[in-house]
Protein backbone atom coordinates (compact mmCIF):
# COMPACT_ATOMS: atom_id res chain seq x y z
CA UNK A 1 0.00 0.00 0.00
CA UNK A 2 1.27 3.56 -0.59
CA UNK A 3 2.25 5.98 1.77
CA UNK A 4 -0.72 8.27 3.03
CA UNK A 5 -1.27 11.13 5.35
CA UNK A 6 -4.09 13.27 6.72
CA UNK A 7 -4.52 16.04 9.29
CA UNK A 8 -6.16 14.70 11.69
CA UNK A 9 -7.62 17.62 13.59
CA UNK A 10 -9.80 20.16 12.20
CA UNK A 11 -8.58 22.68 9.63
CA UNK A 12 -9.26 26.00 11.40
CA UNK A 13 -7.00 27.88 13.68
CA UNK A 14 -6.02 26.40 17.02
CA UNK A 15 -3.43 25.50 19.69
CA UNK A 16 -2.29 22.61 17.71
CA UNK A 17 -2.98 20.37 14.79
CA UNK A 18 -1.59 16.93 13.94
CA UNK A 19 -0.66 14.98 10.85
CA UNK A 20 -0.71 11.01 10.67
CA UNK A 21 1.31 9.56 7.77
CA UNK A 22 1.64 5.36 7.91
CA UNK A 23 2.95 3.03 4.80
CA UNK A 24 5.91 1.09 4.12
CA UNK A 25 9.24 3.45 4.01
CA UNK A 26 7.28 6.36 5.31
CA UNK A 27 10.10 6.61 8.44
CA UNK A 28 13.20 7.37 5.30
CA UNK A 29 12.00 10.62 4.44
CA UNK A 30 12.56 11.58 8.92
CA UNK A 31 16.24 12.49 7.96
CA UNK A 32 15.28 14.79 4.99
CA UNK A 33 12.22 17.11 6.59
CA UNK A 34 13.40 17.02 10.78
CA UNK A 35 16.98 18.83 11.28
CA UNK A 36 18.18 16.02 13.65
CA UNK A 37 17.80 12.28 13.84
CA UNK A 38 15.16 10.56 15.81
CA UNK A 39 16.43 7.69 17.71
CA UNK A 40 13.83 5.18 19.30
CA UNK A 41 10.37 4.77 18.42
CA UNK A 42 7.23 5.86 20.87
CA UNK A 43 9.54 8.35 22.07
CA UNK A 44 8.12 12.40 21.44
CA UNK A 45 10.97 14.70 19.97
CA UNK A 46 11.35 18.40 19.15
CA UNK A 47 12.61 19.20 16.29
CA UNK A 48 12.38 21.99 13.67
CA UNK A 49 10.68 20.73 10.32
CA UNK A 50 12.52 21.58 6.71
CA UNK A 51 10.94 22.02 3.17
CA UNK A 52 14.33 22.52 1.30
CA UNK A 53 16.51 24.04 3.49
CA UNK A 54 13.62 26.05 4.66
CA UNK A 55 12.42 26.32 8.29
CA UNK A 56 8.24 25.19 8.02
CA UNK A 57 7.89 25.06 12.09
CA UNK A 58 9.09 23.92 15.31
CA UNK A 59 7.09 20.92 15.98
CA UNK A 60 6.94 17.48 17.72
CA UNK A 61 7.42 14.15 16.22
CA UNK A 62 6.49 10.60 17.35
CA UNK A 63 7.23 7.26 15.46
CA UNK A 64 5.93 3.70 15.05
CA UNK A 65 7.67 0.91 13.58
CA UNK A 66 5.61 -1.73 11.79
CA UNK A 67 3.50 -3.94 14.05
CA UNK A 68 3.81 -1.58 16.76
CA UNK A 69 1.61 1.41 14.94
CA UNK A 70 -1.75 1.70 15.15
CA UNK A 71 -2.04 1.03 11.42
CA UNK A 72 0.16 -1.81 11.51
CA UNK A 73 2.85 -0.64 9.24
CA UNK A 74 5.33 2.34 9.60
CA UNK A 75 4.44 5.42 11.06
CA UNK A 76 4.82 8.98 12.27
CA UNK A 77 2.63 11.96 13.82
CA UNK A 78 3.67 15.67 13.55
CA UNK A 79 2.19 18.01 16.03
CA UNK A 80 2.31 21.64 14.98
CA UNK A 81 1.17 25.11 15.72
CA UNK A 82 -2.35 25.40 14.82
CA UNK A 83 -1.70 27.98 12.13
CA UNK A 84 -3.57 28.09 8.60
CA UNK A 85 -0.34 28.58 6.71
CA UNK A 86 1.72 26.01 8.79
CA UNK A 87 -1.12 23.66 7.90
CA UNK A 88 -0.50 24.01 4.50
CA UNK A 89 2.84 24.02 4.43
CA UNK A 90 3.16 20.76 6.04
CA UNK A 91 0.90 19.50 3.49
CA UNK A 92 2.94 20.92 1.06
CA UNK A 93 6.11 19.33 2.58
CA UNK A 94 4.30 15.97 2.94
CA UNK A 95 2.88 15.92 -1.05
CA UNK A 96 6.71 16.55 -2.20
CA UNK A 97 7.64 13.66 -0.05
CA UNK A 98 5.51 11.74 -2.92
CA UNK A 99 2.37 10.45 -0.20
CA UNK A 100 -0.47 10.73 -0.75
CA UNK A 101 -3.79 12.19 0.60
CA UNK A 102 -5.83 9.72 2.66
CA UNK A 103 -9.53 9.55 2.54
CA UNK A 104 -12.23 8.85 5.15
CA UNK A 105 -11.23 6.25 7.49
CA UNK A 106 -8.15 4.99 6.08
CA UNK A 107 -5.97 4.43 8.81
CA UNK A 108 -8.34 2.34 10.47
CA UNK A 109 -9.26 0.79 7.59
CA UNK A 110 -5.40 -0.62 7.74
CA UNK A 111 -5.07 -1.77 10.96
CA UNK A 112 -8.45 -3.84 10.51
CA UNK A 113 -6.54 -5.20 7.19
CA UNK A 114 -3.34 -6.02 8.72
CA UNK A 115 -4.92 -7.40 11.66
CA UNK A 116 -4.84 -4.62 14.41
CA UNK A 117 -8.55 -4.36 14.83
CA UNK A 118 -11.36 -6.99 14.23
CA UNK A 119 -14.17 -4.99 11.99
CA UNK A 120 -16.64 -5.09 14.55
CA UNK A 121 -13.69 -2.75 16.81
CA UNK A 122 -12.70 -0.82 13.50
CA UNK A 123 -16.77 0.33 13.58
CA UNK A 124 -16.87 0.99 17.09
CA UNK A 125 -13.56 3.44 16.71
CA UNK A 126 -16.73 6.22 14.84
CA UNK A 127 -19.27 4.99 17.55
CA UNK A 128 -16.59 6.44 20.20
CA UNK A 129 -16.27 9.72 17.76
CA UNK A 130 -19.79 10.05 17.58
CA UNK A 131 -20.74 8.90 21.32
CA UNK A 132 -23.14 12.27 22.32
CA UNK A 133 -23.05 11.01 25.78
CA UNK A 134 -21.27 9.15 28.69
CA UNK A 135 -23.63 5.81 28.55
CA UNK A 136 -23.35 6.05 24.63
CA UNK A 137 -19.06 6.33 25.13
CA UNK A 138 -19.37 3.89 27.79
CA UNK A 139 -21.15 1.33 25.19
CA UNK A 140 -18.75 2.40 22.25
CA UNK A 141 -16.13 1.56 24.55
CA UNK A 142 -16.92 -1.28 25.41
CA UNK A 143 -17.13 -2.70 21.67
CA UNK A 144 -13.56 -0.72 21.05
CA UNK A 145 -11.08 -2.32 23.32
CA UNK A 146 -12.68 -5.84 22.43
CA UNK A 147 -15.56 -7.15 24.53
CA UNK A 148 -17.75 -7.09 21.98
CA UNK A 149 -15.30 -9.00 19.16
CA UNK A 150 -14.75 -11.35 22.42
CA UNK A 151 -18.17 -12.59 22.47
CA UNK A 152 -19.14 -13.21 19.23
CA UNK A 153 -15.77 -15.40 18.91
CA UNK A 154 -16.81 -17.57 22.15
CA UNK A 155 -20.38 -18.06 20.48
CA UNK A 156 -18.12 -19.22 16.68
CA UNK A 157 -15.79 -21.48 19.42
CA UNK A 158 -19.23 -23.15 20.52
CA UNK A 159 -20.56 -23.61 16.94
CA UNK A 160 -17.94 -25.47 16.10
CA UNK A 161 -17.79 -27.61 18.34
CA UNK A 162 -21.21 -28.81 17.62
CA UNK A 163 -20.72 -28.90 14.07
CA UNK A 164 -17.87 -31.10 14.81
CA UNK A 165 -19.73 -33.45 16.91
CA UNK A 166 -22.76 -33.74 13.61
CA UNK A 167 -20.64 -34.08 11.07
CA UNK A 168 -19.16 -37.02 13.13
CA UNK A 169 -22.62 -38.46 13.28
CA UNK A 170 -23.03 -38.35 9.56
CA UNK A 171 -18.81 -39.25 8.87
CA UNK A 172 -19.45 -42.10 11.12
CA UNK A 173 -22.95 -43.08 10.75
CA UNK A 174 -21.58 -46.78 10.50
CA UNK A 175 -19.98 -46.89 14.13
CA UNK A 176 -22.09 -47.66 17.35
CA UNK A 177 -21.73 -44.15 18.63
CA UNK A 178 -24.34 -41.45 19.12
CA UNK A 179 -22.40 -38.37 18.65
CA UNK A 180 -25.07 -36.19 18.76
CA UNK A 181 -26.64 -37.85 22.23
CA UNK A 182 -23.27 -38.47 23.74
CA UNK A 183 -22.18 -35.30 23.15
CA UNK A 184 -25.01 -33.68 24.21
CA UNK A 185 -26.07 -31.55 21.02
CA UNK A 186 -29.38 -30.74 21.66
CA UNK A 187 -28.95 -29.69 25.22
CA UNK A 188 -25.76 -27.45 24.64
CA UNK A 189 -27.67 -26.00 21.24
CA UNK A 190 -30.26 -24.60 22.80
CA UNK A 191 -28.66 -23.09 25.25
CA UNK A 192 -26.50 -21.11 22.49
CA UNK A 193 -29.58 -20.22 21.22
CA UNK A 194 -30.44 -19.20 24.41
CA UNK A 195 -27.46 -17.38 25.34
CA UNK A 196 -26.73 -15.95 22.21
CA UNK A 197 -30.16 -14.34 22.94
CA UNK A 198 -29.24 -12.54 25.73
CA UNK A 199 -25.78 -11.11 24.23
CA UNK A 200 -27.94 -9.52 21.40
CA UNK A 201 -30.51 -8.06 24.00
CA UNK A 202 -26.57 -6.52 25.84
CA UNK A 203 -26.61 -4.55 22.15
CA UNK A 204 -28.14 -0.75 21.39
CA UNK A 205 -28.68 -0.44 17.97
CA UNK A 206 -26.87 2.52 16.86
CA UNK A 207 -27.86 2.72 13.01
CA UNK A 208 -25.34 2.67 10.62
CA UNK A 209 -24.32 6.14 12.50
CA UNK A 210 -25.72 7.08 15.17
CA UNK A 211 -26.78 10.93 14.89
CA UNK A 212 -26.74 13.41 17.52
CA UNK A 213 -29.62 14.31 19.39
CA UNK A 214 -31.24 17.30 18.44
CA UNK A 215 -33.25 20.28 20.39
CA UNK A 216 -35.73 22.51 17.98
CA UNK A 217 -36.78 26.03 19.36
CA UNK A 218 -40.28 26.73 17.52
CA UNK A 219 -42.58 29.40 18.93
CA UNK A 220 -44.26 32.89 17.97
CA UNK A 221 -41.69 36.03 16.46
CA UNK A 222 -40.03 37.77 19.66
CA UNK A 223 -41.21 35.76 22.16
CA UNK A 224 -37.28 34.77 23.37
CA UNK A 225 -36.11 31.76 21.24
CA UNK A 226 -33.06 33.52 19.52
CA UNK A 227 -32.11 34.65 22.92
CA UNK A 228 -32.22 31.73 24.71
CA UNK A 229 -30.84 30.14 22.00
CA UNK A 230 -27.57 32.00 22.84
CA UNK A 231 -27.91 31.50 26.35
CA UNK A 232 -27.31 28.07 25.61
CA UNK A 233 -24.54 28.53 23.56
CA UNK A 234 -23.15 31.24 25.78
CA UNK A 235 -22.25 33.41 22.75
CA UNK A 236 -24.59 35.81 20.32
CA UNK A 237 -24.53 32.64 17.62
CA UNK A 238 -28.08 33.92 16.28
CA UNK A 239 -29.08 38.12 15.75
CA UNK A 240 -31.26 39.22 18.15
CA UNK A 241 -33.76 42.07 17.40
CA UNK A 242 -37.14 43.53 19.24
CA UNK A 243 -38.25 43.62 15.47
CA UNK A 244 -40.36 40.74 14.56
CA UNK A 245 -39.68 38.07 12.17
CA UNK A 246 -35.42 38.93 12.77
CA UNK A 247 -34.92 35.15 12.21
CA UNK A 248 -35.76 34.21 8.92
CA UNK A 249 -33.17 30.50 8.44
CA UNK A 250 -32.69 27.77 10.61
CA UNK A 251 -29.28 28.44 12.80
CA UNK A 252 -27.84 25.72 14.14
CA UNK A 253 -24.94 25.15 16.77
CA UNK A 254 -23.92 22.63 19.18
CA UNK A 255 -24.10 22.45 23.32
CA UNK A 256 -22.05 20.07 25.61
CA UNK A 257 -23.39 19.99 29.09
CA UNK A 258 -23.42 17.44 31.79
CA UNK A 259 -21.39 15.14 29.81
CA UNK A 260 -23.90 14.88 26.99
CA UNK A 261 -23.36 16.58 23.32
CA UNK A 262 -26.80 18.26 21.46
CA UNK A 263 -27.66 20.29 18.52
CA UNK A 264 -29.82 23.05 18.99
CA UNK A 265 -31.79 25.23 16.08
CA UNK A 266 -33.60 28.32 16.30
CA UNK A 267 -36.10 29.21 13.84
CA UNK A 268 -38.46 31.79 12.28
CA UNK A 269 -40.88 33.04 14.32
CA UNK A 270 -44.11 31.25 13.55
CA UNK A 271 -47.07 33.86 12.27
CA UNK A 272 -48.77 34.56 9.28
CA UNK A 273 -46.56 36.39 6.68
CA UNK A 274 -46.15 38.33 3.30
CA UNK A 275 -42.50 38.32 3.02
CA UNK A 276 -41.35 35.35 1.07
CA UNK A 277 -38.11 35.03 2.69
CA UNK A 278 -39.56 34.69 5.96
CA UNK A 279 -42.75 32.51 5.12
CA UNK A 280 -39.55 30.01 3.40
CA UNK A 281 -38.18 29.94 6.87
CA UNK A 282 -41.58 29.17 8.52
CA UNK A 283 -41.77 26.18 5.91
CA UNK A 284 -38.54 24.96 6.63
CA UNK A 285 -38.98 25.27 10.65
CA UNK A 286 -42.13 23.06 10.59
CA UNK A 287 -40.34 20.41 8.22
CA UNK A 288 -37.37 20.48 10.74
CA UNK A 289 -39.97 19.69 13.96
CA UNK A 290 -40.29 16.13 12.44
CA UNK A 291 -36.24 15.31 12.79
CA UNK A 292 -35.96 17.26 16.12
CA UNK A 293 -35.79 14.84 19.08
CA UNK A 294 -37.25 17.30 21.73
CA UNK A 295 -39.19 20.85 20.44
CA UNK A 296 -38.71 23.08 23.22
CA UNK A 297 -41.76 26.19 22.54
CA UNK A 298 -40.85 29.52 23.52
CA UNK A 299 -43.35 32.15 24.55
CA UNK A 300 -43.55 35.18 26.48
CA UNK A 301 -46.87 37.07 28.46
CA UNK A 302 -48.07 38.48 25.05
CA UNK A 303 -48.24 35.22 23.16
CA UNK A 304 -49.01 32.79 25.80
CA UNK A 305 -52.30 31.89 24.18
CA UNK A 306 -51.02 30.71 21.15
CA UNK A 307 -49.22 27.51 23.35
CA UNK A 308 -51.99 25.22 22.14
CA UNK A 309 -51.64 26.24 18.42
CA UNK A 310 -47.77 25.07 18.94
CA UNK A 311 -48.63 22.25 20.33
CA UNK A 312 -50.69 21.35 17.64
CA UNK A 313 -47.90 21.72 15.18
CA UNK A 314 -45.70 19.56 16.87
CA UNK A 315 -47.41 16.44 16.95
CA UNK A 316 -46.35 13.65 18.79
CA UNK A 317 -43.29 14.62 19.41
CA UNK A 318 -41.40 15.59 22.87
CA UNK A 319 -42.23 18.97 23.69
CA UNK A 320 -41.31 21.16 26.38
CA UNK A 321 -43.19 24.65 26.95
CA UNK A 322 -41.18 27.72 27.91
CA UNK A 323 -42.54 30.95 29.42
CA UNK A 324 -39.97 33.69 28.90
CA UNK A 325 -38.93 37.08 30.15
CA UNK A 326 -40.15 36.40 33.30
CA UNK A 327 -37.78 39.70 33.92
CA UNK A 328 -40.88 41.74 33.00
CA UNK A 329 -42.61 40.83 36.02
CA UNK A 330 -44.25 38.67 38.58
CA UNK A 331 -45.89 35.93 36.90
CA UNK A 332 -48.36 33.89 39.46
CA UNK A 333 -50.05 32.02 36.33
CA UNK A 334 -47.99 29.44 34.56
CA UNK A 335 -50.17 26.95 33.95
CA UNK A 336 -50.15 24.58 30.88
CA UNK A 337 -45.80 25.65 31.08
CA UNK A 338 -42.93 23.83 32.12
CA UNK A 339 -40.44 26.04 33.14
CA UNK A 340 -40.58 29.83 33.94
CA UNK A 341 -37.24 31.59 32.56
CA UNK A 342 -35.62 34.73 31.56
CA UNK A 343 -33.45 34.45 28.51
CA UNK A 344 -31.73 37.91 29.55
CA UNK A 345 -30.91 37.76 33.03
CA UNK A 346 -30.52 33.85 33.26
CA UNK A 347 -32.87 33.13 35.88
CA UNK A 348 -34.00 29.16 35.22
CA UNK A 349 -31.90 28.16 32.62
CA UNK A 350 -29.51 25.93 34.96
CA UNK A 351 -32.78 23.91 35.71
CA UNK A 352 -34.28 24.35 31.91
CA UNK A 353 -30.80 22.41 30.70
CA UNK A 354 -30.95 19.79 33.31
CA UNK A 355 -34.19 18.83 32.48
CA UNK A 356 -32.95 18.61 28.25
CA UNK A 357 -29.75 16.72 29.36
CA UNK A 358 -31.74 13.97 31.36
CA UNK A 359 -34.38 14.12 28.34
CA UNK A 360 -31.91 13.40 25.66
CA UNK A 361 -30.17 11.12 27.79
CA UNK A 362 -33.30 8.68 28.12
CA UNK A 363 -32.61 8.20 24.07
CA UNK A 364 -29.33 6.85 24.24
CA UNK A 365 -28.99 3.24 25.59
CA UNK A 366 -29.91 2.38 28.68
CA UNK A 367 -28.42 -1.00 30.36
CA UNK A 368 -26.61 -1.76 26.85
CA UNK A 369 -23.55 -3.23 27.17
CA UNK A 370 -22.52 -3.07 23.35
CA UNK A 371 -22.94 -1.17 20.55
CA UNK A 372 -24.25 -2.96 17.66
CA UNK A 373 -25.13 -1.56 14.23
CA UNK A 374 -27.86 -2.73 11.73
CA UNK A 375 -25.61 -4.69 9.67
CA UNK A 376 -24.46 -7.07 12.89
CA UNK A 377 -28.72 -7.07 13.75
CA UNK A 378 -28.95 -8.46 10.20
CA UNK A 379 -26.31 -11.32 10.76
CA UNK A 380 -27.41 -12.13 14.48
CA UNK A 381 -31.00 -12.62 13.32
CA UNK A 382 -30.07 -14.84 10.35
CA UNK A 383 -27.35 -16.62 12.49
CA UNK A 384 -30.42 -17.20 15.28
CA UNK A 385 -32.78 -18.18 12.57
CA UNK A 386 -30.06 -20.97 11.39
CA UNK A 387 -29.01 -22.12 15.24
CA UNK A 388 -32.95 -22.62 15.77
CA UNK A 389 -33.51 -24.73 12.45
CA UNK A 390 -30.69 -27.03 12.85
CA UNK A 391 -31.76 -27.77 16.31
CA UNK A 392 -35.39 -28.48 15.02
CA UNK A 393 -33.84 -30.72 12.67
CA UNK A 394 -31.73 -32.70 15.17
CA UNK A 395 -34.69 -33.02 17.32
CA UNK A 396 -36.35 -35.10 14.71
CA UNK A 397 -33.43 -36.76 14.12
CA UNK A 398 -33.35 -36.58 10.22
CA UNK A 399 -31.74 -34.13 7.86
CA UNK A 400 -28.21 -34.36 9.39
CA UNK A 401 -26.54 -33.12 6.37
CA UNK A 402 -28.71 -29.82 6.49
CA UNK A 403 -28.48 -29.10 10.22
CA UNK A 404 -24.67 -29.07 10.05
CA UNK A 405 -25.53 -26.62 7.12
CA UNK A 406 -27.75 -24.58 9.12
CA UNK A 407 -24.69 -24.25 11.99
CA UNK A 408 -22.40 -23.53 8.97
CA UNK A 409 -24.63 -20.69 7.80
CA UNK A 410 -24.65 -19.62 11.70
CA UNK A 411 -21.00 -19.40 12.10
CA UNK A 412 -20.31 -17.69 8.50
CA UNK A 413 -22.45 -14.71 9.65
CA UNK A 414 -20.36 -14.54 12.61
CA UNK A 415 -17.68 -14.91 11.05
CA UNK A 416 -18.83 -11.42 8.74
CA UNK A 417 -19.61 -9.70 11.85
CA UNK A 418 -15.88 -9.33 13.27
CA UNK A 419 -14.26 -9.23 9.48
CA UNK A 420 -13.25 -12.79 9.34
CA UNK A 421 -14.79 -12.74 5.53
CA UNK A 422 -16.03 -9.55 4.21
CA UNK A 423 -16.64 -7.97 0.35
CA UNK A 424 -14.03 -4.98 -0.89
CA UNK A 425 -17.77 -3.34 -1.47
CA UNK A 426 -18.56 -3.59 2.16
CA UNK A 427 -15.28 -2.02 3.80
CA UNK A 428 -16.09 1.10 1.66
CA UNK A 429 -19.50 1.57 2.77
CA UNK A 430 -18.44 1.03 6.11
CA UNK A 431 -14.90 3.49 6.39
CA UNK A 432 -16.74 6.14 4.03
CA UNK A 433 -18.50 7.24 7.42
CA UNK A 434 -14.70 8.21 9.15
CA UNK A 435 -13.84 11.42 9.31
CA UNK A 436 -10.67 12.47 7.33
CA UNK A 437 -7.29 11.20 9.82
CA UNK A 438 -9.07 8.45 11.39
Amino acid sequence: MSVVFALATPASRSALCVFRVSGEGCLDCLKDICNAPLVKPRVFYNRLLVSQGALVDSVGIVFFEGANSYTGEDSFEIYAHGGLAVMGSVVELLQEQGFNEAGPGEFTKRAFLNNKLSLSEAESVVDVINASNKRALEASTNSLVGGFSAEVFGFSEKIDVLRKHVEGSIDFSDEDYDFIKEGGVLDSLSCLCADFGGFVSKCYVSGESDSKKMVMFVGPPNSGKSSLFNRLLGSDRALVSSSPGTTRDLIESEVFYNNLSFGVVDTAGLRKTTNIIEKSGITLALKKIKEADVVVGVFDDENRARLSEVVSLVGDKLFVAVLNKSDLGDFEDVKGFDFLLSAKTGAGIVEFKDSLSRLLEEKGPGDQKYFARMRHVRLFDRCLNSLESSMLKLKKGEDLDLAAEDLRLARADLDEVVGVKTADSLLGDIFNDFCIGK
